[in-house]
């Protein structure tokens, strides 16, 4: 594990062939790895081609691959808290919240390798002298681009179905969090994962990323970040006409009717756009309360947001760490004096915090703004910090409308009593996940993705195998007598 140094000490200009991990807690130096250039591109991907034909992964059982995968899960576990750790430094995530990410990532391999070892073919009906099957057959060399906010978490999420479905897999992390891709190759290959069928290149996306997307020998494309770089890289894979994966950005309304149990609904408020940060896809960053309640709820959801705890990431009270750079944190910033621009009132956050602890990081106040419109840009656009804005809505048709005016369909949540106007409501949100109830579950048995600008395709579940296979159809000839012509 790498030494931290501060990062004012640090000799940029003597490392640049480096790529350095900065703590966004405190900002020191949290480690380095090596930079990969796109000339090193070239040389991944032939090794992956070689250890595709070579290595045999795609050929062995599936129970044989099952067994490998398995052993990745479980080395991950093994070193769970030091990969937390490590974690930790490198995005400025909540200790705790590290270890869940950690125990997410082995859950992954565990669970495809259950699906690699069960999954089977069709035979389908035949309509002549033939029996006839449907196979899944891996692309060959899969690239896998993973964003800064959850590492071990995305990268085990796209490595794992990916490598079980028999695929040569290269990982390109996030140029903000890059050593967790490094720590997860090391335990694949102690698990026995044959050399070359996992490579991990670390650098920018507009060298490293883009050098992979065009190359000849990537036969496919799975992404996770922002939806203009998800826009790029689904026009360059529709010019190659390779498959591409994408989970992107979102705006998720978080709906609180008058009938909901509105304890329950404050918290899950809270913990759904202040979580990490703020710095997730699914943060329930517009909320949407009935009129008749609006104001009683908003009042006690700004009383509730001024007194979260916003500390360093390894104090065992720490609510909310930091976001994930001083760029970042300005880019939040700058939306919430857009929208002071924009009309809006701030009734809690809006600022740095205060602390003298916290004055090297980058922190950002949980912040809650009410009196916008639906069509602000800040209700409009992603901003991945812990903004969160409150709207107003009369009835059912007013509410599906504004909350379903936006470029985003990630995800929603919906709190009320009343299991039909439940139903009604999560059947007309355009979002690829809705929780009634709850908010921000996840299960990697389950689908995931978007809606609209956010995304294409579905990761987790048996589907999450299939997105990385294409499918063969084999036909057996049974006939008695030579096919006729005509």
């Amino acid at each position: 594990m790498a030494t931290q140094t501060s990062q004012t000490n640090y000799d940029l200009a003597a490392n640049k062939n480096k790529l350095i991990s900065i703590n966004p807690a405190n900002g020191q130096v949290a480690g380095e790895v090596q930079k990969a250039t796109a000339q090193d591109v070239d040389a991944c991907v032939q090794t992956a081609w070689d250890a595709f034909h070579h290595q045999a992964w795609s050929g062995l059982r599936q129970d044989q691959r099952a067994t490998v995968l398995y052993a990745i899960g479980q080395g991950i576990l093994a070193e769970r808290e030091s990969l937390a750790a490590l974690q930790m430094r490198d995005s400025g995530k909540p200790y705790k919240e590290c270890l869940h990410m950690v125990d997410s990532a082995a859950g992954n391999f565990r669970y495809y390798a259950a699906v690699c070892e069960t999954l089977q073919g069709a035979l389908t009906p035949a309509r002549g002298e033939y029996f006839s099957m449907a196979l899944a057959e891996p692309f060959g060399v899969v690239a896998c681009i993973t964003p800064w906010n959850s590492p071990i978490m995305n990268e085990a999420q796209k490595a794992a179905p990916a490598l079980a479905a028999g695929n040569a897999v290269i990982l390109k992390p996030s140029e903000e969090t890059p050593q967790l891709a490094f720590e997860l190759l090391r335990i694949a290959q102690q698990a026995g994962l044959p050399t070359g069928m996992l490579q991990v290149l670390a650098g920018d996306g507009e060298d490293v990323g883009a050098a992979l997307v065009k190359h000849a020998g990537v036969r496919m494309v799975s992404f996770t970040g922002g939806t203009d770089t998800g826009r790029a890289i689904g026009a360059i894979a529709g010019q190659r006409l390779i498959p591409v994966a994408l989970e992107l950005g979102g705006k998720s309304p978080h709906i609180v009717c008058e009938d909901a149990d509105q304890e329950k609904a404050l918290a899950a408020v809270i913990s759904g756009i202040f979580g990490s940060a703020g710095q997730s896809c699914v943060a329930g960053s517009r909320l949407f309360v009935q009129r008749t309640i609006y104001k009683a709820f908003v009042n006690s959801l700004a009383e509730r947001t001024r007194q979260i705890r916003v500390a360093l990431p390894d104090d065992p009270t720490v609510q909310v760490g930091p976001l994930i750079s001083l760029k970042h944190r300005q880019r939040v910033a700058n939306y919430v004096e857009l929208a002071r621009h924009e009309g809006g009132e701030i009734l809690a956050g809006g600022m740095p915090p205060s602390g003298s602890e916290l004055q090297q990081g980058a922190f950002y106040m949980p912040t809650l703004i009410d009196g916008l419109s639906n069509s602000a840009r800040v209700c409009q656009e992603e901003i991945f910090g812990p903004v969160l804005v409150a709207l107003p809505f009369d009835d059912e048709d007013d509410l599906i409308a504004q909350a379903n005016d936006t470029a985003f369909g990630l995800g929603a949540g919906i709190w009320t009593s009343d299991y039909a106007k439940a139903w009604r409501i999560a059947r007309a949100i355009q979002a690829g996940s809705v929780w009634i109830n709850t908010y921000k579950q996840s299960h990697i048995a389950t689908p995931f993705g978007g809606f609209k600008d956010s995304g294409i395709g579905r990761e987790k579940g048996i589907e999450g195998l299939k997105l990385y296979s294409q499918n063969k159809s084999i036909y057996w000839g049974l006939h008695q007598a030579p096919m006729a012509l005509g």
